[in-house]
């Protein structure tokens, strides 16, 4: 266990430390905002050290925490992020960027309840899978409740609209229920009606069936709705295996849109080549490792799938964001953990490491280790497929 939490902070740190670089490095070509004013790029690098800080602290606080107490707030931290959810969606609370109504802005400073809802709606599928685990294979139990605490926060962030987020939530309750028992037969029917609802709705919205088109045929559409990510594979292709070198890219003085944000990955593989980008994407294949390990060695069923939860969260946001850029996916808007910029972000991810050194701190194995024996614990044990 002890491997595993230093390997994953190793990561975690080196991806952070990256991000803080390419933050920098992006912005540099950016004009001064006014005379006298600090250059845009730094202006970016203070405020992700200040989010980095306030991350680290809530990182700890996780840590240092057992994380058995979530528990007790599971009800009450999903209500609250349902809430925000609803109030951000009010026309003189939510602040609308790119057509989309996701943030609260209080000056400079904005915050995406999204991203608390992430950590929430986790933390309750956990607690209500250990709570019903004997229940799991019944279609009630298994698919009808968890969808009615599912789909309020799936819609809400749907009309945002947010679709990346929507379906990387999804994904994660989805694997959070087939892992805590939910037979396959009652999860696919579900299943299959969502991806078909949600491949009507973005055949009614012009602009996500644009990106599609865009996607499936990018040289045709690199001067409109392709722009962005045909311009990503440029940085990218220009990179090759040790990049231009750092501070030296082209795409980000203007080409790249969203460069400092969902497109860093392009500008890392420009500057700092294949190797640097193969590097980062070894890093999430780490963690993910490590996450997976973590959750398994977890003392109870609680720690069991809030860490699987956690870790698939991270794992797969990485993964779309990192399709994204190199248009093995079509454009979802979601940034990379630990690098691209973004407050709200890095405090949830943030806090899901810490929750992960938690449930390490807490594990079955080290008590053990410890002890000399096996754990008594008042858990139930795992329902048996039938």
């Amino acid at each position: 266990m002890k491997v595993a939490v230093t390997t994953l902070a190793f990561c975690v740190a080196a991806l952070l430390a990256l991000g803080m670089v390419m933050l920098y490095s992006t912005s540099m070509g950016m004009v001064m905002r006014a005379p006298g004013t600090p250059q845009v790029g730094t202006h970016y690098l203070l405020m992700q050290l200040i989010w980095c800080a306030l991350g680290l602290g809530l990182c700890m606080t996780a840590t240092s925490l057992d994380y058995r107490l979530l528990k007790k707030v599971a009800w009450p931290l999903f209500i609250l992020a349902v809430v925000l959810l609803a109030l951000v969606l009010e026309k003189h609370l939510g602040s609308v960027r790119g057509h989309a109504r996701r943030w609260f802005s209080f000056g400079s400073v904005s915050f995406q309840p999204s991203e608390l809802a992430k950590l929430a709606l986790i933390i309750l599928l956990a607690w209500y899978g250990e709570r019903f685990q004997r229940q799991m294979h019944t279609w009630l139990r298994g698919i009808v409740w968890p969808g009615l605490l599912i789909c309020p926060v799936l819609g809400l962030i749907f009309v945002e609209p947010d679709r990346g987020t929507t379906i990387l939530l999804a994904a994660v309750g989805g694997t959070m229920l087939l892992i805590a028992g939910v037979r396959w037969k009652y999860f696919v029917p579900p299943i299959v009606l969502g991806i078909i609802a949600l491949a009507v709705s973005i055949w009614h919205d012009p602009m996500r069936m644009k990106r599609i088109f865009s996607w499936l045929d990018l040289e045709e559409h690199k001067s409109g709705v392709g722009y962005q990510a045909y311009q990503a594979m440029l940085a990218l292709g220009a990179g090759g295996w040790n990049g231009l070198g750092l501070g030296n890219s082209r795409q980000k003085l203007g080409f790249v849109p969203e460069h400092h944000t969902d497109f860093i990955f392009s500008i890392i593989g420009e500057e700092l080549g294949l190797v640097a980008t193969l590097l980062v994407v070894v890093a999430f294949v780490v963690i993910v490792i490590c996450g997976i390990y973590v959750a398994l060695n977890a003392r109870d069923t609680f720690g069991f799938l809030l860490g699987s939860g956690l870790t698939f969260l991270i794992g797969l946001q990485a993964f779309i964001n990192i399709g994204v850029v190199t248009s093995a996916l079509p454009n979802k808007g979601l940034p990379l953990p630990f690098i691209s910029y973004g407050g709200s972000n890095l405090l949830a991810m943030l806090t899901g490491v810490g929750l992960l050194f938690s449930i390490a701190r807490q594990s079955r194995a080290r008590e053990e280790a410890i002890l000399g024996g096996p754990v008594e614990t008042d858990e139930l044990p795992a329902p048996q497929p039938t």
